[in-house]
């Protein structure tokens, strides 16, 4: 089918980049692995020769005419650069125009579309420095594969660990998937994230979410074809390649920019987790520390989703979609949430349990509209973004023609 060169660079995560390769091999890609110096002090380059059947690039600086400008040759065949594990020291210099050994080099010459595997230490990923290539690489259209979370080979628990193969195979075939058109001229707007709700000046009110449901939301509409604006509350991962970002912190925020770019929108998907209580009177310094218990009083956050369905009335325009997050009653919550918000589809999940919902990689949800309840099983939230895509372009059909 296409040409994919695997970058492998030096983390103990190269051993799972095998697998990709493997699962490259079996979706019908030719495969082409270009290995860092210190990728191959953990995997052999032989091990990647007996399977993909073409010789390891390790070095620019191969003998021979014109081996020099190989990895130009290389940059014009490739259908996509897929770099797996990726680490700080790569992305540091693919962010910062660095073309010091073959990978980096093809990495500048290439116009093909690029996806990274992050993988390192849960504070270099949370290092500032990290984050800004990260960003400055998405910023240039590079497509990201987030990590994964357990142990790593540090010895630390947390977030940081090569996503799996399976997970990375995916990806790809949602790059090289030939471009739909089915949302074309559609315009969406996405939430996502937590909202913080300030309680002084250092203290905040927030919840678990991590955004990653509403990223795959907006990124597979931007796939789809539509044009999307994301709003997104704080998170620590990488916004997807869309139209626009919208950065909030607090609900306040979030229902004016909501409300904003809602005005000429076709779709709303509400899949943030908006605090629904803030502090009345947050403090603007840091409240002092005491033996005396500390009461904060609440009140209640403006409500965006019922708002879009009350500004919406008996109009067909915008289309809107909910999340109902919750941990008992689920469906029958969900129901009357639907009917109570005025909206056209609610997208109900369990937050209970620890595979599903808030800051999990995936989801099982049960999506309800008028035309009855669809069960998505338990899979990654991109599929089941893409499963509730196909429900709202469902929808979208009937209003299309009438």
């Amino acid at each position: 089918m296409s040409l994919i060169a695997l970058g492998v660079s030096g983390g103990i995560g190269a051993y799972k980049a095998v697998e990709v390769c493997r699962l490259l091999q079996q979706r019908g890609h030719d495969v082409v692995a270009v290995m860092t110096r210190s990728a191959t002090r953990f995997v052999g380059p032989l091990t990647f020769e007996a399977i993909t059947r073409r010789p390891v690039i390790t070095s620019q600086w191969k003998a021979g005419a014109n081996a020099d400008i190989e990895h130009i040759a290389i940059a014009d065949a490739i259908a996509l650069l897929v770099v797996a594990p990726c680490t700080a020291n790569v992305i540091g210099k693919m962010a910062n125009g660095i073309a010091d050994d073959f990978l980096t080099s093809l990495y500048l010459a290439t116009k093909a579309p690029v996806l990274l595997a992050p993988a390192m230490n849960s504070q270099m990923l949370a290092h500032e420095a990290v984050e800004r290539n990260l960003q400055t690489l998405a910023n240039r259209g590079v497509r990201f594969v987030d990590p994964g979370e357990g142990y790593l080979a540090c010895g630390w628990i947390g977030r940081g660990r090569l996503a799996e193969p399976q997970d990375i195979a995916l990806a790809v075939d949602r790059v090289l998937a030939p471009p739909s058109s089915s949302l074309a001229g559609t315009r969406v707007v996405v939430t996502a994230g937590p909202t913080y709700e300030d309680i002084d000046a250092v203290r905040f009110v927030g919840n678990r979410s991590s955004g990653r449901m509403g990223f795959a939301l907006a990124a597979e509409a931007r796939l789809r074809g539509a044009r999307v604006t994301l709003v997104a509350g704080p998170t620590r991962l990488s916004a997807p390649a869309v139209d626009e970002v919208i950065p909030v912190r607090s609900a306040a925020e979030m229902h004016a920019a909501v409300m904003r770019a809602a005005v000429d929108a076709d779709v709303v998907v509400m899949a943030a987790a908006v605090a629904d209580y803030t502090p009345a009177s947050p403090a603007s310094g840091k409240i002092a520390k005491d033996d005396a218990p500390l009461t904060i009083t609440l009140t209640r956050t403006r409500d965006i989703l019922a708002d879009l369905g009350a500004r919406r009335g008996a109009g067909a325009r915008p289309l809107l979609v909910g999340f109902a997050a919750e941990t008992d009653g689920l469906v029958q919550k969900a129901r009357e949430k639907r009917a109570r918000k005025q909206v056209d589809l609610i997208v109900a999940n369990d937050v209970s349990k620890p595979d599903r919902g808030f800051d999990a990689e995936t989801n099982a949800v049960t999506i309800i509209g008028d035309d009855g309840e669809q069960a998505v099983p338990l899979q990654s939230k991109e599929r089941v973004a893409a499963a509730i895509l196909d429900r709202l372009e469902q929808l979208m059909r009937p209003r299309a023609t009438a």
